[in-house]
């Protein structure tokens, strides 16, 4: 494919084409275990851009795949050819029609946006997978998506009207009931009326293979319920008209424990009898692996096994008494009756979380999908999984059950060696289809075929049947043009696979990765499941900043994990133009540390890359003006009137800005009259016994230079304790600024001249008190990272604390009554993705405040937002959450422990702000 042609296809379209190695390296993967770089990948603006991509493709023989948000599981949306973006531009929500009880949507939209406009009239989508905050219709019209609620409201199948589509020839079709939109259809139908009748459509999970029983005669005939799950392989969705379903008046949730899972699952039968909603499976090593990354999880009743049972009524009384009568008949070891909305949240988002952590055997090892979605018919669920749990052991394998038991299917995510031992790979999957098979099952129950399964299908069917579905997509796309090497002349299971032959990634000095053991499996944390497409600030997300604000899968985590990805296998070098394009926008904001299920840790990554591609090489200016900050302030807190008067002075400090590659449209903060280090000789500390070893109070570049104030408040709140409070005999550096510059050599100096000040107090017993969020993430976390090899670091690392934590643990401690008070926080990324807000959540509470949190990042995002080029994407962060914020509550007093967050209000918004121990000071 040569860029002449791709140049002129993009002439005659309006939206964007794009072949650049970078984006090609971002769409090589879904969320399956399968790497296929597309030629291109086009972001079409509306139909016609749709008709002339195809066209000019069937032209010069390029196949083409349809893509959604890329979470295929099954590499169902990946291609060789033309890739269609349409989650960019085609996501419209064109009609909602509250007295049909329909929507008509373009193939883009996100089913979370459908659910929260429907909502709005008490109607929903019935289908809601655990990726409804970032899938699209589109992407669910291709798999037959389904979801915990489809027992209550069918699959993806069950909903449609009517779906406008172009196919493989390029010809527009509105399919429908009926099957006369497609010229062949009708009599292809009664030709296989056999096949048909006694393969396809045994059991409502199904999913293997195409929907063909929607075309019997018996069955209400539908074209549109039949292309339903073609997987792309069958035409170009351009607009859907979809049936939406009430709203539940009231739903209670029963939490019902069992020994394990197979004997939950044989109690399936007595649980779906009293008609819930949603019936769904989690075993107990799932719920250990969200504990310890969570920290915590919601009572659960006695067993090691659970079954998550939803009810609905039309009154509260009703729902309930469902609830008690299915207690009552469940042969439970133990129930649980929860009402309470808030409390069902945080027990259905063990199931939602679980979905991305079962990425991580119980032992930390990788988990890959491949078999995550077997079915078999409810009644046989108990004995398919004692008898899966069997071929496990055999293959050596390992992983963590889930799934929607109620419609006997499973998700399970194992640690198949796919890296060093595709063969083993294959067999396994051979034996589990066959076994499956065994028990009337379905390769797949909702997540489709692609190249994960296709290849299995000849297992599950009969020759007549793959000759069925053959003849089927050859009236659609005879020429084979559509996501070709899915479901019909299958690509092998264990062709193009991501991992297999890689190897290990040398190290180059920088982070060591225990818990990966090198970059390379580190950036393969990455599966694709797309939560960093999602925004999750309603639940108290900060992922990921960057693409909320452009929307672009260049800025997503996964994007750049992709791109990385490609570089650790050896096709980008870690120094081209496609890897530095890639992290650019990257905020290092470590959200993606703790909302990620997968772990992904961009941050590091870009700290690593930086470190790989400048090491001992000259780099950009900035490196050196933000990235030695510490430096230029302590020359500055020596003369702060001087630094001042420079620094406000328009014309010098913008000529200044651009010489040290910042943006001159920022602004300086300015230094305090005296930096805390300068006063604090000249006091005396509160008087204790000798033996104590006092607190240590971390003095960080920025609150001596800028916010002196800060200290003395935390000072006078931890004496009025009966604590000492020290501070680092000299200054020292979490070297924070070098980290996020990629100058690990020089962190790591400054953080083993920091180790040799604090460890005489650690080792005494001391705490370490951080007051600058970001510096003591980086003392907690960092510090470990960069000297595994001291035990200094790790000791230090577990005495730090931030304010609030050091107060919840002292039981005489009562926060002052602010009573009266409207507070607006902004939490510091680091804060809530390396040492935790709960503390000061809880704080906060306990003062009687009326407190609104604003959730994500601020955007300045220390040398981020200051840096040339950044600039509109820092107002563009900003704006999805502080700014709005800022200006909703312009009488609330502005809560932020971050330096950066207080500097991007007061340049963006004219706001000042206090920090906790200021908030907390009782004066």
């Amino acid at each position: 494919m040569t860029d002449s042609w791709l140049r002129a296809l993009e002439s005659r379209i309006d939206g964007e084409v794009d072949a650049g190695e970078r984006r090609r390296a971002e769409y090589a993967s879904d969320a399956s275990n399968y790497r296929v770089p597309p030629a291109a990948v086009v972001f079409p603006r509306g139909d016609a851009d749709v008709a002339a991509v195809l066209a000019a493709a069937r032209d010069r023989g390029v196949p083409v795949t349809a893509r959604g948000a890329g979470t295929s599981v099954a590499g169902n949306a990946i291609g060789a050819g033309l890739v269609l973006d349409f989650s960019r531009h085609m996501s419209a929500i064109l009609e909602i029609d509250t007295e049909k009880s329909c929507a008509r949507v373009q193939p883009g939209v996100v089913l979370g946006s459908l659910q929260r406009r429907a909502g709005a009239s008490e109607l929903r989508f019935g289908p809601d997978p655990s990726t409804q905050n970032r899938c699209t219709l589109g992407g669910m019209i291709g798999n037959n998506a389904c979801g915990p609620h489809a027992m209550a409201w069918g699959r993806t199948s069950d909903t449609v009207r009517e779906l406008r589509i172009l196919d493989g020839t390029g010809t527009e079709r509105t399919l429908g009931a009926g099957l006369s939109a497609v010229p062949g259809l009708d009599e292809f139908a009664r030709a296989r009326l056999a096949v048909i009748r006694t393969e396809l459509g045994r059991f409502e999970r199904q999913a293997s293979g195409y929907g063909l029983e929607h075309l019997l005669p018996e069955r209400d005939p539908s074209a549109a319920r039949a292309f339903v799950g073609t997987e792309g392989t069958c035409g170009l969705l351009l607009e859907a008209s979809v049936t939406l379903v009430p709203v539940p008046r009231v739903t209670v949730l029963v939490v019902l424990g069992y020994p394990d899972m197979p004997t939950a699952a044989d109690d399936v039968a007595t649980v779906t009898a009293v008609d819930p909603i949603a019936v769904e499976g989690i075993d107990a090593r799932l719920v250990d692996v969200v504990h310890a990354h969570r920290g915590t999880v919601p009572e659960l009743p006695e067993g090691r096994a659970w079954l998550f049972v939803e009810c609905a009524g039309d009154t509260a009384d009703e729902a309930h008494d469902r609830a008690a009568a299915l207690c009552r008949t469940a042969h439970a070891l133990d129930s649980r009756i929860v009402t309470d909305s808030a409390v069902a949240a945080r027990l259905w988002r063990i199931r939602a979380d679980g979905a991305g952590l079962a990425g991580r055997t119980p032992d930390g090892r990788p988990a890959w999908p491949g078999w995550e979605d077997a079915a078999v018919p409810p009644a046989n669920l108990g004995a398919y999984l004692r008898d899966f749990d069997e071929l496990m052991r055999t293959h050596e394998v390992d992983g963590l059950l889930y799934g929607h038991l109620g419609d006997g299917c499973i998700h399970i995510r194992l640690d198949l060696p796919i890296a060093d031992a595709p063969q083993r790979f294959r067999a396994f999957l051979a034996d589990a289809a066959d076994q499956v098979v065994e028990h009337g099952g379905s390769l797949s129950g909702e997540h489709g075929d692609g190249r994960a399964r296709s290849e299995l299908l000849s297992r599950m069917y009969s020759p007549a049947a793959l000759d069925a579905f053959a003849g089927f997509k050859a009236l659609f796309d005879p020429d084979d043009v559509l996501n070709p090497g899915v479901l019909v002349r299958p690509s092998p299971i264990d062709a193009d696979l991501r991992l297999a032959g890689l190897r290990a990634m040398p190290s180059a000095g920088g982070f060591a990765f225990p818990a990966d053991g090198d970059i390379g499996t580190a950036v393969h944390r990455c599966v694709g499941i797309g939560k960093c497409r999602a925004d999750t600030r309603a639940t108290g997300g900060f992922m990921c900043p960057s693409y909320l604000a452009t929307a672009d899968e260049k800025d997503s985590t996964r994007g750049r994990a992709r791109v990385l990805q490609e570089v650790v296998r050896g096709a980008l070098d870690w120094r081209s133009d496609a890897v530095a394009e890639s992290l650019d926008l990257c905020l290092s904001c470590k959200a993606c540390d703790a909302d990620c299920p997968a772990g992904v840790d961009m941050a590091t990554y870009k700290a690593e890359t930086l470190y790989r591609r400048y090491r001992r090489r000259l780099r950009p200016i900035d490196h050196y003006a933000l990235g030695w900050l510490p430096r230029w302030l302590a020359l500055g807190v020596r003369m702060p009137s001087v630094f001042n008067a420079v620094a406000g002075f328009a014309p010098l400090r913008r000529a200044g800005f651009r010489a040290a590659g910042m943006d001159p449209r920022r602004a300086v903060p300015s230094l305090a009259d005296r930096s805390f280090r300068r006063r604090w000789t000249d006091r005396r500390g509160v008087r204790v016994p000798d033996d104590e070893p006092g607190v240590m109070l971390w003095i960080d570049s920025f609150t001596d230079a800028f916010d002196p104030e800060i200290a003395w408040a935390a000072v006078e709140l931890i004496e009025s304790l009966g604590h000492r409070v020290r501070i680092p005999e000299r200054r020292v550096c979490c070297g924070l600024t070098w980290i996020s510059t990629g100058q690990l050599d020089g962190a790591r100096t400054r953080l083993r001249a920091t180790l040799s000040v604090l460890d005489d107090h650690v080792s005494a017993g001391g705490v370490v008190i951080g007051l600058e969020p970001s510096c003591t993430a980086a003392l907690r976390s960092d510090l470990p990272a960069l000297l595994p090899d001291d035990p200094r670091a790790e000791r230090t690392a577990r005495a730090v604390r931030t304010l609030a934590e050091f107060l919840a643990e002292d039981p005489a401690w009562r926060p002052p009554d602010r009573s009266g008070h409207t507070v607006l926080v902004q939490p510091h990324c680091h804060h809530h993705a390396l040492t935790g807000y709960d503390a000061d959540r809880e704080i906060l509470r306990r003062t009687g405040a009326t407190v609104t949190e604003v959730a994500g990042c601020c955007g300045l995002a220390g040398n981020f937002g200051m840096q040339y080029g950044h600039y509109d994407i820092s107002v563009a962060v900003a704006e999805n959450g502080l700014l709005p914020a800022l200006r909703k509550d312009v009488d609330a007093e502005f809560l932020a422990d971050g330096f950066s967050c207080r500097t991007q209000a007061d340049q963006l918004a004219d706001r000042s702000a206090i920090h906790l121990a200021q908030f907390l000071l009782d004066r």
